[in-house]
């Protein structure tokens, strides 16, 4: 085992290898300054370039880009008061406390030095326990396998926030949406509707980047200001040496969050969001004075970077061993792996122990490099939350419109990232959790597979083997406490009939939307062989069952507050409704004629025009300014994906028109 350690080792400290390390390093500490673009999106986006790597390269640009996006996260949760995403909430209270004290140069120093720190330690319990993993493995079976999925989907849609109903229906049609296509037992179309594109299922790619990156860039152009006012000047690597020391004089909390970080990130769907307060209340009650916690303790820093980091490490436990991914980023960390021919389990302890090696030493080297860059470019990194969304919107929507299409490399993903986009939007704004539809879609292909061994060797006795019904215990504890809330609060409403039926208004018609979905999808595949309608229709059941009882409760039962896990500064109060509509329709449209123009005159020349377009006309920019932008952001696409990741664009109108022209430039 280490002698495959050192070998690991070695091809990853190729130079060329090693530089793809660090530029997945540098996109991830962009994304994490940027609210709203967390790992999940950035993981979206660099997916479809690992296509045409070699499998430890890939690993090595994923692995660099979603080790750091929590050591830059913090940044504008520290001079802003706004966090990166959610995993950096509880680092605002006392990290802004300290910049607003003039202490922000300590808070950065404290941070990337637990950040680094943490996701050390992470890493290290990672590579302690693959040989420990690797002789339970062995003995674990299909059935086991498929319990451990069953566990890892209940844990990731009960811990939905303050939505747990929503999340359950979230996963369960995540569960759907993985059945369309071919892949059915017996080879039916499952849910094609004719459609070609359809033949194969989903895109992934498409499908999340439409879920989570289009609904964040579209509040951005609802609010139509800067992530962050203010400024991060003073901020260098001298300055920081204050916070560093701390890290070394409250050592031992350093390590406790780190393995508390590593080990609540090892258990499905407890993500950062629960993490960093879970760590941040353990410092709170196991430290001494702690009555200056709130008012910018340095240790409310340290404890929630430490464990925001651990976390990583804990994830890919469950992920690589059972095939279980412990959130949104890792589950898509697990398409990836699939993609590459990887099957997660057994194999990855055995058959491909180098990549689980490769994946071990390219987190600890990206924590190293990340914290260093950090430390060197703090200053630089937070300047990127205050580029204006007039120029950040169109180039960032370039980027995901060339990042949709290399799905499938068909028209059919760009639709789809339109009509998830919409989806993905109605669904922040109704409080509707997204991770758990990401979840349930990536893991809905690995349930199937599992269960139909599972009954093909066992029958349906495999529930009855000891593993598995600890295993169903677990799922039963999971589902109980959340779910007995919920009806306690709808039918001792109904019962008493003390409150009248809430007017929900016309974002309510959502609910109900999504049951006649569901109805609609049961009836089709009622029509299916048997082995190809068990795993859709017990989807469809579950969705329906508590889809309506969430309806209900929107009804009758108590409000369940804000929209659960949204990210970044919420909409303004006073910000009409008929207003936050019109931009969110504005701005989908604009993506409608973006695709419109890549028909007629091809990719790359859309993005120029898009960006020129977009910034004169919907944001008053001027023309120069926009043509500039246009002209740098056109270049850096050729560059990138024409000359270096030769993307195959599609076909356009002016190609057509004009052969010649499509073959001496290739992107017509």
């Amino acid at each position: 085992m280490f002698a495959m350690a050192a070998h690991a080792l070695a091809l990853l400290l190729e130079p060329m290898r090693l530089m793809v390390l660090i530029i997945g390093v540098v996109i991830g500490l962009a994304i994490g300054v940027l609210p709203g673009l967390s790992g999940i999106v950035g993981m979206a986006l660099l997916i479809p370039f690992t296509y045409k790597m070699d499998t430890p390269t890939s690993f090595a640009l994923l692995l660099g880009m979603a080790a750091v996006i929590t050591s830059s996260d913090f940044i504008t949760a520290i001079l802003f008061g706004v966090p990166g995403h959610v995993g950096a909430a509880a680092t605002v209270i006392d990290g802004h406390a300290m910049a607003k004290k003039g202490e922000a140069r300590r808070a950065f120093g404290a941070g990337f030095a637990a950040s680094l720190t943490g996701g050390l330690v992470g890493a290290l319990v990672l590579f302690l326990s693959i040989p420990v993993l690797r002789p339970v493995l062995l003995t674990v079976g299909s059935p086991e396998l498929l319990g451990f999925t069953i566990f890892g989907m209940s844990m990731v849609a009960t811990l939905s926030g303050r939505a747990p109903l929503k999340g359950l229906t979230a996963a369960a049609l995540g569960v759907m949406l993985s059945m369309i296509g071919d892949k059915a037992p017996g080879g039916t179309l499952r849910w094609t509707f004719g459609t070609d594109y359809l033949y194969d299922g989903l895109s992934l790619i498409p499908f999340t980047l439409g879920i989570f990156a289009l609904p964040e860039l579209a509040e951005l152009c609802v609010r139509r200001h800067v992530i962050a006012q203010g400024g991060a000047a003073g901020i260098d690597f001298s300055s920081q040496w204050d916070g560093v020391r701390d890290v070394g004089r409250h050592w031992w909390l350093v390590v406790r969050c780190s393995l508390l970080g590593t080990g609540l990130g090892a258990i499905p769907g407890i993500g950062s969001a629960v993490i960093d307060w879970i760590a941040y209340g353990y410092a709170q009650r196991s430290e001494k004075n702690t009555n200056t916690f709130g008012e910018g303790d340095v240790r409310g820093v340290i404890a929630p970077e430490a464990s925001n980091n651990a976390k990583e490490g804990g994830h890919l436990v469950p992920t690589l061993a059972f095939g279980v991914p412990s959130g949104a980023s890792m589950a898509l960390l697990l398409g990836a792996m699939l993609i590459h021919g990887l099957s997660p389990g057994p194999e990855m302890l055995t058959k491909h122990l180098d990549v689980t090696y490769t994946i071990v030493w390219s987190l600890t080297l990206a924590h190293v490099i990340g914290a260093v860059i950090c430390l060197f470019g703090s200053r630089w990194l937070a300047k990127v939350a205050h580029i204006p969304p007039d120029i950040l919107l169109p180039v960032v929507l370039s980027l995901v419109m060339i990042a949709a299409y290399q799905g499938t490399h068909d028209w059919g993903d760009l639709y789809a990232l339109i009509f998830f986009g919409v989806v993905g939007w109605i669904m922040k704004q109704r409080g509707w959790p997204r991770p758990p539809l990401v979840l349930g879609f990536v893991v809905g292909g690995i349930f199937e597979r599992y269960l139909f061994i599972s009954t093909q060797l066992y029958g349906w006795e495999w529930i009855l083997r000891p593993a598995v019904i600890v295993i169903m215990g677990g799922v039963a504890w999971a589902l109980y406490a959340p779910l007995r809330d919920i009806v306690v609060s709808v039918f001792g409403e109904l019962r008493r009939m003390q409150r009248k039926r809430r007017r929900l208004g016309f974002g309510a018609l959502f609910t109900p939307a999504v049951i006649l979905v569901i109805l609609g999808a049961m009836a089709i595949a009622w029509e299916w062989p048997r082995p190809a309608q068990l795993v859709p229709l017990t989807a469809c059941a579950v969705a329906l069952a508590v889809c309506s009882l969430n309806w209900i409760n929107e009804l009758f039962g108590a409000p369940e507050g804000g929209p659960a896990g949204q990210e970044g500064p919420p909409l303004p109060d006073t910000m009409p409704n008929r207003v936050v509509q019109g931009r969110a329709i504005a701005f989908f449209f604009w993506l409608g004629g973006f695709i419109g123009l890549v028909a007629l005159v091809g990719f790359l020349p859309a993005v120029v025009v898009y960006v020129v377009a977009n910034m004169t006309l919907a944001y008053g920019k001027r023309i120069r300014t926009g043509v500039a932008t246009a002209a740098i952001v056109g270049v850096f696409c050729w560059l990138v994906f024409h000359v270096l990741l030769q993307v195959a664009w599609p076909d356009s109108v002016l190609g057509d028109f004009a052969p010649a022209l499509r073959t001496a430039t290739g992107f017509l």
